[in-house]
């Protein structure tokens, strides 16, 4: 069984007073934090375990609607490139797309709650288990560093999920003990909340046992703290930094996972349908009888997929690619075959009914017991695979003084070559990648990072923090070339203004925080 999702359940009694629909409420009766929580041992487990399944991590892998997916994946959905099929209903999919969220704040407020109140009610809980773990009566003192260790890497983590959604925001490092705490702080630059976030996380890397996530009773670790500085760093442009913290990863016992052949055992196979491989350095558990993956598996096809199977009552493309989008691979890349990422035709095993599409389905969604035989998603959802680190590593020591090393194009090339289907090596590719510029290199990694994470929603995260927009070719498949994000026109048509680089704030936040000012564009009321 699953350690950490018992551990949560068992306790669940005990931190009713975290559960709340608001963050800065007049009266956060349910946010106010007391020393008397932290009192033994198997409190301060609790209340760190409890940071497993809220905040951040929910908005990027909740799939609690059968008719819009987690928050992260809208943000894809401002590129252009991806689409909504219920988006006449779910407004917010429609207007992310189309860049007018701008005229549309009071349809907005439910996402833009759910991220605030979710990522600040795991910072507060995170901030009392950091000031009150230490101080437990007869607490282990190694015990103690390690569950403070992971306390802050969440607060680190939902910090900086914040500020890539809203930009500065109010930076809280103690909890909240009395109403007479001030609830209403303005916002802090984003500067500063950067050096929180890198000193939580250098205290998790520096702390946390160097072991794979699903040997270490699926808790943090320091290859989980390291791939997310990494992140952090990158986003920064502190190349040396990042490539310093990919490394650590790099360096892990993690690994590719590799093809057994190309069909239903290729690796991407593998890493839809498997949990705990080496590759996966962090996941969020799912499990059949205590916490199942909601609507996942019907992500994997449109509506017309109610009359193929039994167990699920509602089917939607809540995030699937437009066409133009595809085109990002080459005609013979693995990973654009039907059912690798995508797949246009599925008959059921079972009666023989047949689904088929026009516009691709997400193969990586489905669940084949889910859909055949249990109606309950059990798949874990990744947030990190090594294929990540190998890309940001690539990406960074070419952008630092370092350049495009032999290391750097090694990376880069283990990627390429794993979804190669004629039989092209990890040291040809490399060969020829080291022959690129700079420039040209570093776009070669923007592009695989495309390629290789299409419906895991890091795509938006890229624009912003390159500052640049892929410009996919309608005709030529595999060419991508890169233009200024503002001011380039999305797959849509819409064209991004330095407004769209950010989400506004909720208007019942701004009534209810004096102290906060809009962003850029947006309305205050």
């Amino acid at each position: 069984m699953k350690k950490i999702i018992l551990y949560i359940f068992a306790y669940i009694t005990m931190l009713a007073f975290h559960a709340c629909n608001s963050f800065l409420e007049e009266s956060p009766k349910s946010q106010i934090v007391k020393d008397t929580y932290y009192s033994t041992p198997a409190q301060a487990l609790a209340n760190v375990n409890f940071l497993y399944r809220v905040g951040a991590q929910g908005r990027m892998s909740n799939a609690g609607s059968a008719y819009v997916g987690p928050n992260a994946s809208i943000d894809g959905m401002l590129t252009g490139y991806f689409i909504n099929s219920y988006e006449g209903q779910e407004l917010a999919c429609r207007y992310a797309r189309l860049l007018t969220r701008s005229t549309s704040l009071s349809t907005l407020s439910n996402l833009l709650n759910d991220i605030w109140d979710n990522c600040y009610l795991a910072i507060n809980v995170s901030n009392s288990a950091i000031k009150y773990i230490p101080d437990i009566p007869g607490i282990d003192e190694t015990y103690a560093d390690r569950l403070v260790a992971e306390a802050k890497f969440f607060r680190a983590f939902n910090y900086y999920y914040l500020v890539k959604t809203f930009g500065d925001v109010p930076m809280y490092e103690e909890p909240y003990e009395s109403y007479t705490d001030n609830l209403l702080l303005g916002r802090t630059p984003v500067a500063d909340i950067y050096a929180l976030i890198e000193a939580d996380l250098t205290v998790a890397v520096n702390t946390l046992p160097e072991v794979m996530f699903a040997m270490n009773e699926h808790r943090i670790s320091k290859y989980i703290a390291a791939m997310t500085l990494a992140n952090v760093y990158l986003r920064q442009e502190k190349y040396s930094d990042a490539a310093d913290a990919a490394r650590i990863v790099t360096g892990s016992p993690h690994r590719l996972e590799t093809n057994d052949d190309l069909a239903l055992g290729s690796a991407y196979n593998k890493l839809r349908s498997i949990d705990d491989l080496d590759e996966v350095i962090y996941a969020q558990e799912y499990d059949e009888s205590i916490s199942s993956g909601g609507w996942w598996p019907t992500y994997a096809f449109s509506s017309g997929a109610v009359s193929v199977f039994g167990t699920y009552s509602i089917f939607e493309r809540v995030y699937g690619p437009i066409d133009r989008f595809l085109n990002v691979y080459e005609a013979d890349d693995l990973r654009i075959q039907p059912n690798q990422f995508f797949h246009w035709t599925y008959t059921n095993p079972n009666n023989g009914r047949t689904w088929s599409s026009e516009s691709a389905g997400c193969w990586y969604y489905y669940d084949e017991n889910a859909l055949l035989n249990s109606g309950r998603a059990t798949k874990d959802w990744n947030f990190f695979r090594y294929a990540e680190a190998l890309l940001i590593a690539a990406e960074a020591i070419a952008a630092s003084p370092e350049g495009v090393t032999s290391e750097a194009a090694g990376y880069l090339a283990e990627i390429k070559a794993r979804a190669d289907m004629n039989g092209k090596t990890i040291a040809q590719y490399s060969t020829e990648l080291q022959a690129l510029s700079n420039d040209d290199f570093i776009k070669e990694c923007w592009t695989e990072r495309l390629r290789e994470f299409p419906l895991e929603f890091k795509i938006w995260d890229d624009c912003s923090r390159t500052g640049m927009f892929p410009v996919i070719s309608e005709t030529t498949q595999g060419e991508v070339t890169y233009v200024p994000l503002v001011g380039a026109t999305n797959g849509a048509g819409a064209v991004f203004s330095s407004s769209d680089l950010f989400w506004p704030l909720s208007i019942d936040e701004l009534q209810r925080n004096p102290n906060l000012e809009q962003n850029e564009g947006y309305p205050t009321q």
